[in-house]
């Protein structure tokens, strides 16, 4: 398996998040504000070392640590989130660009497409616009895609049959998607490429059904189990739960949790079962745990998983993939640093780097 981990670029300052959430202001924050909420409660999460790092740096000294990290435990590359909201406007590029001018730093990556709006959500405060995703006309995607190409051209960026991966996290969101694709895939012919190679999001929101449009789907996880997969009887209960508990805490002075407390084998039983659809391949996903608490407080969730059981669940991924002689496909992990949903890979004061060392075990 080609173990890809999504990656979160959040980690320095830029002029709109200390606009938005005060001067200041990183993924750190959240994590470090978080509130244990339970008995159990793992709050707030303290990366091993006390290493809150910033990926501002020019010297790319987290990107070095990162990547060889990431080489000795097996996991093949970074799946690097990319915010480009139309207009030429984007946010969080800089870590990306970091790393393309360091090219000794050996890891292989490729964007994904987070088309989201951002939306004022976190930390229980009221919903507000604060960036809208625009899509544009064809000026617009060629803009796009002329500054991805520089990262394409990287010979660590990660291609099928001369083809630089795309992933796209809600693709179902961009109705000019074929005109789109038309686009780039000639200028990626013009630049030396077979065209570029689509992959759709499968996640709990909207699943992409124009199957002609894209070339393959991942996994998001835990989202796209837990919506589209879970047996019917447990979704339906955990809906009932989640709205008594939000019709508790608006009478209540001590708030409950709303997501709930999750068994993560819920989903790991199931989450390696959907391999394809619409013909088109489903490259597997999982995460080794999950707590967005720190972002959502008592409106978040949290799955309870520790390394034997993301172990497990793994070696059913690649039991799975064998069994299809899949065996060297892609595995979507989320993630490899986000801390705010408390799902990553990166060693912390608690589990120290034992997620990491169940990637490399099933890989011996």
């Amino acid at each position: 398996m080609k173990i890809l981990a999504m990656y979160l670029p959040q980690y320095h300052e830029i002029k709109e998040n200390n606009e938005w959430w005060g001067e200041g202001y990183t993924e750190w924050n959240a994590v470090k504000n978080a509130k244990k909420l339970f008995k159990e409660h793992i709050q707030p999460r303290v990366p091993l070392n006390n290493n809150y790092y910033d990926l501002s740096d020019e010297n790319a000294k987290t990107w070095k640590w990162q990547a060889n990290l990431a080489e000795q435990y097996g996991v093949y590359g970074f799946c690097i989130y990319h915010y480009w909201f139309g207009e030429g406007k984007q946010l969080l590029e800089k870590p990306m660009e970091i790393l393309l001018k360091h090219p000794e730093i050996k890891i292989n990556y490729c964007v994904c497409w987070a088309n989201h709006s951002w939306r004022r959500t976190w930390y229980g405060v009221q919903d507000e616009m604060l960036m809208e995703q625009k899509y544009g006309d064809e000026r617009e995607w060629e803009k796009h895609f002329y500054y991805l190409l520089q990262f394409f051209k990287d010979k660590r960026y990660i291609k099928i049959d001369n083809m630089p991966v795309i992933n796209i996290y809600h693709s179902w969101d961009i109705e000019c998607l074929k005109e789109m694709r038309v686009i780039w895939d000639e200028l990626a012919k013009l630049n030396g490429f077979n065209g570029v190679y689509i992959v759709s999001g499968n996640t709990g929101v909207k699943l992409e059904n124009r199957y002609d449009l894209i070339d393959a789907f991942y996994n998001f996880e835990p989202s796209f189990t837990l919506t589209n997969k879970m047996n019917i009887y447990k979704r339906v209960g955990y809906v009932i739960k989640r709205k008594y508990r939000s019709l508790f805490n608006k009478m209540k002075r001590e708030k409950m949790l709303e997501g709930g407390i999750v068994d993560a084998n819920d989903l790991y039983d199931i989450n390696y079962k959907c391999i394809a659809r619409g013909g088109k391949k489903c490259y597997l996903g999982t995460f080794p745990q999950w707590d967005d608490t720190p972002r959502r407080q008592y409106k978040g969730m949290a799955y309870i998983s520790d390394k034997n059981k993301f172990k497990d669940n793994l070696i059913k991924i690649r039991d799975t993939l064998r069994k299809y002689n899949r065996e060297d496909d892609f595995v979507y992990i989320n993630a490899w640093n986000e801390w705010g949903e408390g799902a990553y890979l990166e060693p912390d004061e608690n589990n120290r780097y034992s997620f990491l060392e169940s990637i490399k075990n099933i890989q011996l």
